[in-house]
């Protein structure tokens, strides 16, 4: 199991780092991404932290690989495209955005901004439509299908739209909190529970494993 989309105590996390990424493994993850929620007041203290304990960390575990990225959360779309690049020159290996969950305010426009940058996860796009799908699918940026309640209320919508446009997706947690973390049964029952098929499951992990060879 491969997580992408997690958060440490950079945010709103509950934990620092190490404690995160150890919890990760004892879960069976082999991969973690830590993506802590930023706009353009933060990028510059997150990222370089987030990468100096991946670059620690991968120094001496085994088993489990650990990338440093960083969740656009709630940027206005209009500075969406300008903090992806930031974040980027910055270290994020994986750029995340907060999608237009159904339970958040998220600003309309969001997901479209989103896919016109260089981002790299469109995390629970709530209703997203069949033209943003189809972009996601010729950008390359993965869809989330979400372990994290509320926002995995429209993962069905996420994975039909998704399967029918031929974009990549992705099972991520979104974890919080130790509690937040899961192992690959419960990820794919998450995946089936969407209205999806292991064969999906399989394809996601799949897709998180590039990122793991690429860093």
């Amino acid at each position: 199991m491969i997580d992408l989309h997690t958060h440490s105590f950079f945010s709103d996390g509950a934990l620092v780092p190490s404690e995160l990424v150890r919890r990760a493994q004892h879960r069976g993850l082999t991969g973690i991404a830590i993506t802590d929620h930023g706009d353009t007041s933060n990028l510059d203290f997150i990222i370089p932290r987030v990468a100096a304990a991946a670059r620690d960390l991968n120094r001496v575990l085994k088993g489990i690989r650990v990338i440093p990225g960083i969740e656009l959360t709630h940027v206005p779309p209009a500075l969406i495209f300008d903090a992806a690049d930031q974040a980027r020159s910055l270290g994020a290996w994986i750029i995340v955005v907060h999608g237009e969950t159904l339970v958040e305010p998220v600003a309309p426009g969001t997901n479209a901004a989103a896919l016109d940058a260089d981002v790299d996860i469109l995390a629970h796009p709530g209703l997203i439509t069949p033209e943003l799908a189809a972009k996601a699918a010729e950008k390359g940026i993965l869809l989330e299908i979400t372990a994290r309640k509320g926002h995995s209320l429209a993962n069905g919508h996420v994975g039909c739209l998704a399967r029918e446009a031929g974009a990549g997706m992705v099972v991520n947690t979104d974890a919080h909190d130790p509690g937040d973390l899961i192992d690959a049964g419960f990820a794919l029952s998450v995946v089936r529970g969407a209205g999806l098929t292991e064969s999906d499951f399989h394809r996601m992990q799949e897709n998180a494993k590039e990122f793991l060879r690429g860093y």
